[in-house]
């Protein structure tokens, strides 16, 4: 961290700098606690076929988690952080925000650990998603009358991955299952393992190769979401240090020449008024950029203004029906734009990926037991094992590439049922109803929750209580309905 973010940290008042320590170390436990949550699913199937024993099995793991943080990406990470518009987070009085964050990081740290503590293999992506529709929605609802504080169109989004995954993770795994036993006519494969029997060879080695690849997808993916909480506390607390890249010397000159590009673009293909709308916010960008290096150089109090100028612009970019290849020749001018705003500083890929890799070595044992022994009516096979996790691995990293965040717990318990259910090893349906209703629960319990904290915060913390709506003045509205376009921010165009 850089000098100028100490002197950042230095200007929050004592109560808000606390506040921050305390969002910042909720966020990593979240992350922790992500770690031997969801860690059972990938260790399970190498503990259970004997292929590794317990303590190496989570070391490997953990490595496997942390790598996969490490060099994961970040796309998943906005994909969290675009689900609760970050303005909410700026726009409201200080207080304000920092309950709405602290009451979403509580509300996903309770219920993964009440979840955790009763063996459940819920997933952490629907309690993190769900806490943060919570507090977007209750805000909404305060402050608004409405439940417009949500981006709905990435929630939809997300949860479809979330509901999809599961199913895919269950028929996969038992087609993969029955493929196996139709070409590979080994019955011990398809058998429990007897006291003191070890797979063959080329299963070990396939079940510790999957077993890692889970492990460096989840890492990948989970580890990601770890990162948007963190965005959202560190945008909501320090919007001037974080709003826009700094940390590269020549980013806004980059920047700045892109913008000047696109406009050119733009003009050439779409000459008229049509286009005012979209290049308003790209020539605040340009004039706000001119003579600029590096992001350092813009006035503190305006850096917020410039990244929802390079937000505004990107979110109407896709409406003006440019022809595919001016589209084209844009994209890459349109990265460099997205660079700016949607970047993870180096510090946070680091803490996410130590919390999650030292989180996967500990607390396994109560989620590991359920997935193994309580899903099905026999032990796992080894056919079984690898299965699972070859299912989950590919599903898992498909997810990743696509920037779509799912849940690691429900397709790999999932892929275990189908295995139980295509071996005809009966399931248990009692354990499988819990789980069932835990995946139904997770999500509207996570809302609830969330939602009930910040409301709590607001009654508890006088500050904390949203500013009283000014009437509006018949000019006022008169000016709304004339200018009836939905930006992606409350603030007005420039």
């Amino acid at each position: 961290m850089s000098t100028s973010l100490w002197e950042a940290l230095g200007q929050l008042p004592a109560t808000n700098l606390a506040f921050f320590l305390i969002a910042l170390l909720i966020a990593f436990g979240f992350e922790f606690v992500n770690g031997f949550h969801d860690t059972a699913n990938a260790v399970t199937t190498v503990i259970y076929t004997k292929t590794l024993k317990p303590t190496p099995a989570v070391l490997y793991s953990g490595c496997c988690n942390f790598l996969g943080v490490l060099f994961g990406g970040t796309a998943v990470a906005f994909g969290i952080v675009n689900l609760l518009p970050v303005e909410l987070l700026v726009d409201s009085a200080s207080i304000r925000a920092i309950v709405m964050v602290v009451s979403l990081l509580l509300a996903g740290l309770t219920w993964n650990l009440a979840t955790w503590w009763y063996g459940l293999p819920v997933s952490s992506s629907h309690t993190l998603i769900g806490s943060i529709l919570g507090v977007g929605l209750a805000n909404s609802l305060i402050t608004r009358g409405n439940v417009s504080g949500v981006n709905w169109a990435k929630a939809v989004e997300v949860g479809l991955s979330l509901l999809i995954s599961p199913m895919i993770g269950f028929m996969a795994a038992a087609a993969l299952l029955l493929t196996m036993k139709r070409f590979i006519l080994e019955p011990k494969l398809y058998q429990p393992p007897a006291d003191g029997d070890e797979p063959p060879r080329w299963v070990r080695w396939t079940l510790l190769a999957t077993c890692g690849g889970v492990s460096v997808a989840h890492g990948s993916n989970d580890g990601q979401k770890g990162m948007g909480l963190i965005l959202l506390v560190l945008i909501g607390f320090l919007p001037a240090y974080y709003a826009l890249d700094l940390s590269h010397p020549r980013k806004a000159q980059e920047v700045h020449e892109a913008a000047v590009a696109i406009r050119e673009i733009i003009t050439k293909e779409k000459p008229g008024p049509n286009t005012a709308g979209a290049l308003e916010p790209l020539n605040a960008v340009i004039d706000d950029l001119e003579g600029k290096t590096s992001f350092a150089e813009v006035a503190p109090e305006d850096r917020w203004e410039t990244r929802q100028s390079i937000y505004r612009f990107r979110a109407r970019l896709g409406h003006l029906g440019l022809p595919m290849p001016a589209f084209k020749a844009i994209r890459k001018h349109d990265e460099r734009l997205a660079e700016s705003i949607e970047y993870v500083p180096t510090w946070v890929i680091f803490g996410v990926a130590l919390a999650l890799g030292v989180g996967t070595t500990i607390g396994y044992k109560r989620v590991v037991v359920t997935v193994a022994e309580k899903i099905g009516k026999t032990h796992l096979t080894y056919a079984q094992g690898a299965a699972a996790e070859v299912v989950a691995a590919v599903t898992i990293g498909m997810a990743d590439i696509a920037h779509m965040p799912v849940s690691t717990t429900h397709v790999l318990s999932s892929g275990v049922a189908g295995t139980m259910w295509a071996n005809n090893s009966g399931i248990q349906g009692d354990t499988v109803r819990k789980i069932g209703l835990a995946w139904v629960a997770t999500l509207p319990a996570a809302i609830l929750l969330a939602a009930a904290l910040f409301t709590l915060g607001g009654i508890l913390i006088p500050a904390a209580r949203p500013a009283p709506k000014p009437k509006p003045s018949v000019s006022a509205a008169a000016a709304a309905v004339a200018t009836p376009e939905h930006t992606a921010t409350t603030k007005p165009d420039r």
